[in-house]
């Protein structure tokens, strides 16, 4: 942190947790208070086992090491704060606190401690526990840009929806769209059906039907809805899901209003609608230029708009789905059907719907009979696709897993699946590791048996020994004190505490014998299954969410800068909360892989 910002000791205080939770009224009795304490280097501040402590400290600049019986084990810093243990209980210090270096700290006496514990916040610090801290940490702190998508989406319906009875003709409907400037009417009867003005337009004047024509014989039915209670999130991710314009809401078993997709496309470029309407409407690779920069926009929107790295990456994957549909679709209007049934499938963070900015391709292509056709459909297919994407922005992945190299016969894929777990090698656990994320899309082939052969890992103990083994290779960069590390470069986020959740929920989930592939469903049931404990699977998920929101911010500012888009953050740059929670989220990640490593015993492996 740049420590010469904050000239002001409160400008300071009031950014480290959880001083950051106190009302106006708290920081005034904070201030009136406020002690400010030179110690020098060497300074034994409290003593284990002496006299208990009457000061609540916050260290503003230099460290302190904790010490047991003579032994050091931890080290604080800039941000951190002690003397609350011993305030709290009133008991003698567990530790002796001795100023590492010059230290400057700002204090306050028991009596303000005591005061200010009165304030929800601020206690909650103290008594609440790590996943709940970093759960309020990824929460959004405004909305001050467009659409809160949190929001119910109930509260955008603006009037009931119209119904007319089966038997009424088109030129009523429309006469009554017109009458009440609506652009569908929802047509009476068991199923419910609806009519929209696309519908006149497509399914009546362009196939020169007369204006007599019943409205059930062209209404769309059943009618695809939504619970009003759902959020603004949920209703566009089931739009775009059923790629639908009008979205009829239930409350209570009946509808009581339509939405249409003008909620969303107010924001024009910025809506994730909008670009899943240029993409339906792309007939040619070359349109898909710019996809990426579309993209980005789309993602600070919704970043802005209140939604969570996990949310944000689940709407950016529905729109690289429907692009890769696009893409595969004039594939074959290009190269005639397929000879036999086949599924693209995605894998690696796609595969798990958590991308965000487009990274390098991952993908893989599975047909069901091996035949010359095939041998010369296939490659062709995956060619006009992997190209499509590069022109789209998605860059060609470095280590060739794309389908260009591979695409092969459903019996094969089978074969390497059973090879992976039963040879476990570097390069098989490399490879599992990236594929057994798989997720198929266009798929007119059954992989049950892929699923079925990934699922019987759970009984192979020595592949699951050596995928935790695997888990453990990127560690969180913590000293021996707790002290997060940098290189010149920053901290590596994904190689530092992103892929080491992924890893671990990955290993958990198939020790459950669980088909679930994003991080944290995978956590939730390994929880459920008992082969992770309820509060580590918790923890995890609020720091993979953490950080992925932490991630995700930096590289929108490099892209805005035109920057390249990477994984890496300056420690300095974070506030002392961001910091902080960045700590706590690396030793939850630390715990959790020593207690790997004692379970599965890896020391042991050969």
């Amino acid at each position: 942190m740049n420590t010469q910002k904050f000239s002001d000791p409160l400008d300071f205080i009031r950014l480290c947790p959880p001083f950051d939770q106190l009302p106006p009224q708290g920081l005034q009795t904070l201030e009136k208070s406020l002690e400010v304490a030179y110690l020098p280097a060497g300074t034994r501040v409290l003593e284990e086992g002496g006299k208990s402590s009457n000061h609540l400290y916050l260290i503003r600049k230099g460290s302190v090491r904790l010490e047991r019986g003579g032994k050091v084990v931890m080290q604080l810093e800039e941000g951190d704060l002690f003397g609350y243990p011993s305030l709290l209980s009133q008991d003698a210090p567990a530790f002796d606190v001795i100023a590492e270096e010059d230290l400057l700290a700002y204090r306050w006496p028991a009596e303000t401690f005591r005061t200010l514990m009165e304030y929800p916040g601020f206690a909650q610090f103290f008594t609440q526990g790590l996943a709940e801290r970093l759960h309020k940490a990824v929460q959004p702190e405004s909305t001050y840009l467009n659409v809160d998508f949190s929001l119910p989406i109930r509260q955008v319906v603006s009037r009931p929806a119209v119904f007319v009875p089966r038997g009424y003709t088109v030129q009523q409907a429309a006469q009554l769209m017109r009458q009440h400037r609506i652009s569908s009417v929802l047509v009476m009867g068991d199923p419910v059906g609806i009519l929209t003005d696309r519908d006149l337009r497509n399914r009546v004047l362009a196939e020169g039907l007369p204006p007599n024509t019943p409205v059930e014989q062209v209404m769309s039915t059943p009618l695809k809805t939504l619970a009003a209670s759902s959020s603004l999130f949920e209703a566009l991710s089931f739009m775009m899901a059923h790629d639908i314009h009008h979205l009829p809401l239930t409350e209570e078993g009946r509808i009581i209003g339509v939405v249409t997709d003008t909620v969303f496309l107010h924001q024009q470029a910025r809506s994730p609608l909008y670009l899943a309407r240029r993409l339906e409407r792309s007939e040619d690779p070359e349109q898909l230029q710019g996809y990426g920069l579309e993209l980005a926009g789309v993602i600070e929107n919704l970043l802005n708009g209140g939604l969570g790295a996990a949310e944000i990456g689940r709407a950016v994957s529905t729109l690289n789905d429907l692009l890769l549909y696009r893409l595969l679709r004039l594939a074959e209007q290009k190269l005639g059907p397929p000879p036999t049934p086949y599924a693209w499938i995605v894998f690696g963070s796609e595969g798990r719907m958590e991308q965000t900015l487009l990274t390098d391709q991952d993908n893989a292509l599975i047909y069901a009979q091996p035949s010359p056709q095939a041998a010369h459909y296939f490659p062709q297919l995956a060619e006009f696709v992997v190209k499509g994407l590069l022109s789209a922005g998605f860059p060609l992945c470095p280590g060739g897993y794309m389908a260009t190299n591979w695409h092969k016969p459903l019996a094969d894929w089978l074969q390497l699946f059973r090879e992976w777990i039963e040879r476990p090698t570097p390069e098989a656990l490399l490879e599992s590791a990236i594929f057994f994320d798989f997720r198929p899309l266009h798929s007119s082939l059954d992989l049950s048996v892929l699923r079925e052969a990934v699922g019987q890992a759970r009984s192979n103990q020595r592949f699951l020994a050596q995928l935790a083994r695997s888990a453990l290779e990127f560690r969180p960069p913590l000293t021996l004190f707790r002290q997060i590390r940098q290189d010149e470069a920053g901290l590596d986020l994904k190689k530092s505490g992103i892929t080491p959740i992924v890893s671990l929920a990955r290993l958990y989930a198939l020790a459950a014998g669980s088909e679930a592939v994003s991080t944290p469903e995978r956590l939730k049931a390994a929880a459920q299954a008992g082969t992770l404990s309820e509060e580590t699977a918790l923890t995890l998920a609020e720091a993979f969410a953490f950080l992925l929101r932490l991630r995700l911010r930096e590289q929108l500012q490099a892209f805005r800068k035109g920057q390249p888009v990477g994984n890496r953050v300056r420690l300095e740059t974070l506030s002392p909360l961001e910091r902080h929670h960045l700590r706590e989220a690396f030793l939850a990640i630390r715990e959790a892989q020593e207690a790997t490593r004692l379970s599965f015993r890896t020391d042991q492996l050969g």
